[in-house]
């Protein structure tokens, strides 16, 4: 504010100076939201990947739990002698 009431050729560069920084500023700022955005796809998309690999890695398990079980015999009975 003071380089704006001050009539200087130093205090207009100061003054030139600020507003170049305010601006760089916010143009940083909108691309931290972009980046910010991406970044939460890809966590959005890791997640949706750590559920699915669970669920692959799950099916096998089951799939040896369930052979490991006593079947029941079908069939007939042999008659005993």
């Amino acid at each position: 504010m003071l380089s704006n009431v001050l009539n200087s050729p130093q205090a207009l560069q100061v003054n030139i100076q600020i507003v170049r920084i305010f601006s760089r500023l916010r143009q940083l700022l909108n691309n931290q939201t972009e980046f910010k955005f991406e970044i939460e796809e890809i966590k959005r998309q890791l997640s949706n990947h750590d559920i699915n690999l669970e669920q692959v890695f799950k099916c096998p398990d089951k799939m040896v739990e369930k052979k490991a079980q006593l079947r029941e015999r079908m069939g007939y009975a042999p008659d005993e002698l």
